[in-house]
């Protein structure tokens, strides 16, 4: 029996957590409902010093829902919300999923034409919007634009003094009579949906298979394609998050959100596992160590969930003894590879394990991760969550799994696996395999004893003479050369097909680049076929709001540079 057919890697789980989750039968309107009456005086967000707890979480959900009914929300509708993390934002998401809707989340910096793409799409007629966002949402095409607008005003769930000092300059505007826009106007404030009645407990409930959510996802493609997530996938995998992490007590435990919540990332941990969890959610609205540090001293922190480069900055800045993590009991990372120089400088200061995930927006999005033991594999992205099985297959022939230690693409089937692309049946057929198996496109090894580590993912690899390039096995030795902060390896396209592999640097602050260093390591590490062909230093790299290199951006760039210095020769 094959390795992962017995799902051998079980022996290295963290004691207490169990091979299988319970199965979810419910949706994400019982988790709540179970919480409010569970946990009712308990905190359940926290913004800037201004807490809500279970019961008024519970409260404030049933009359925005019953609000939304008002307006012609009805089950299986689109919803979007865009806004950045605050206390509406969860209350806007488990208001939709009461009436059976969709919630369709937005990054709130999205730029017109790139919401246009996606509401073309999903076709949402109601949203409910960041303030500052209605006037781009006015912009949108006819075919795009929503035709009900919720306004949100998210300094409303700040502390009275801080909203007080926040609209001081408003007032010296008037004052002064400043011309002042009004982009709230012909809109539905949000605050107005919060004074409705309750909604009437008879009002139909969604079911668990019952869809939940549009989380747009891009990869590697450039085309957003909507993933269709139920209640059931996302109730589960908040229930394997909880089995892998079985210290963590239920009902006191404190989440940081500093995720975005549009992110398939942070919606799961900051606002359904803080929930499943009976935890208070700290929500930050952006990332700023100087907002956590404040926060921390009145709120410690229990669990961080972020990405490689928040989890460095709290560090240094714990170093300098402006922030406290000693009671951190668990903290994950996802997104990117995590490195060893980052896991060290935060277990300096948190004394607590930093350990690394895996997953894509169609797992809900968590699939595998480093176990909170000592069998942890720093730089592994670890082994699969309870209920998940794997396989790793021939890229081409993705029915042939292939031997441990070989390379193959990662297939994946559990309870956290997506229903499927919005409106895209081919693609769906193309990536969801019979028996339920998820193609990730990601190329990983896995070792003798289950661990999986990511090779790269497969439509970013470089082809160069015939052979495959992978572009994190070259930016690590290129990072590695003195000076240089972070690479970004592409493939730039030449006449004969093939592409030229090309290193792009960013430099630490005052270093300069030794190009002659950086060919000296390629020659070192890497075979003729990966070296960098060309350098390029600079300031930054293009990154998601999460702090991914997109590579493709990167890349894109390049092509668009020299092609803009061709025709200036020409």
């Amino acid at each position: 029996m094959h390795l992962n057919e017995k799902r051998a890697w079980n022996r290295f789980y963290a004691p207490g957590t169990p091979v299988d989750i319970e199965t979810v039968t419910g949706s994400l309107s019982d988790m709540l409902d179970e919480r409010v009456s569970q946990w009712s005086d308990r905190p359940a967000i926290t913004f800037f010093d201004a807490t809500i707890s279970y019961r008024q979480l519970g409260d404030r959900v049933s009359r925005v829902a019953n609000g939304l009914r008002e307006m012609g929300v009805k089950a299986g509708d689109r919803v979007a919300l865009i806004m950045p993390n605050a206390p509406q934002h969860v209350i806007a998401f488990y208001a939709v999923l009461r009436l059976g809707a969709v919630v369709v989340e937005h990054n709130p910096l999205y730029t017109r034409d790139e919401l246009a793409v996606q509401f073309q799409d999903h076709r949402a007629d109601v949203v409910v919007a960041w303030d500052k966002i209605v006037p781009t949402l006015r912009e949108l095409p006819a075919d795009a634009r929503p035709q009900r607008i919720v306004s949100v005003d998210v300094t409303r769930a700040m502390p009275f003094a801080m909203r007080l000092a926040l609209r001081l300059p408003i007032a010296k505007a008037r004052a002064s009579r400043e011309k002042l826009t009004a982009p709230v106007e012909g809109t539905t404030r949000f605050a107005t949906l919060e004074k409705s009645a309750p909604l009437p407990a008879s009002h139909p409930r969604p079911a668990a298979g019952d869809l939940a959510a549009l989380q747009y996802t891009s990869g590697t493609t450039g085309t957003p394609k909507g993933a269709m997530i139920s209640h059931a996938n996302l109730w589960s995998n908040a229930r394997q998050g909880a089995a892998w992490m079985p210290e963590f007590a239920r009902g006191e435990g404190r989440i940081y959100g500093l995720l975005p919540m549009f992110h398939s990332f942070g919606v799961l941990l900051s606002v359904i596992y803080s929930v499943e969890t009976g935890s208070n959610a700290v929500l930050f609205p952006t990332f700023d160590p100087e907002l956590v540090s404040k926060a921390a001293r009145k709120y410690p922190p229990t669990f961080v969930p972020a990405v490689p480069p928040m989890f460095d900055r709290l560090a240094r800045v714990a170093k300098e003894g402006k922030l406290d993590l000693s009671g951190v009991v668990y903290a994950i990372s996802g997104a990117m590879t995590l490195t060893p120089a980052v896991v060290k400088r935060w277990e300096d200061r948190a004394g607590s394990m930093l350990n690394e995930g895996y997953g894509l927006t169609e797992t809900s999005p968590v699939a595998l991760a480093n176990p909170f033991t000592d069998h942890r594999r720093i730089g592994a992205i670890g082994i699969p969550f309870p209920s998940t099985d794997i396989r790793v297959v021939d890229p081409n022939e993705p029915t042939r799994e292939v031997e441990l230690g070989e390379a193959g693409e990662l297939l994946i089937r559990g309870p956290q696996v997506f229903q499927g692309y919005w409106n895209r049946p081919e693609e769906t057929a193309a990536t969801l395999l019979e028996g339920g198996w998820l193609r990730t496109g990601d190329l990983v090894v896995q070792d003798d004893d289950g661990f999986v580590t990511v090779v790269d993912r497969k439509k970013e690899l470089i082809i160069t003479g015939g052979f495959n390039v992978s572009p994190s096995e070259v930016e690590q030795v290129v990072t590695a050369v003195d000076g240089v902060a972070a690479t970004a390896v592409v493939g730039i396209p030449r006449g004969s097909g093939a592409e030229v592999v090309t290193a792009v640097v960013v430099l630490e602050d005052g270093a300069t680049f030794d190009e002659d260093a950086a060919r000296t390591a390629a020659r070192e590490h890497l075979a003729e076929y990966k070296r960098p062909s060309a350098y390029v230093v600079w300031e930054e790299l293009p990154t998601s709001l999460i702090g991914k290199v997109l590579r493709r951006k990167v890349r894109d760039t390049l092509i668009a540079d020299r092609k803009a210095t061709r025709a200036k020769e020409d």
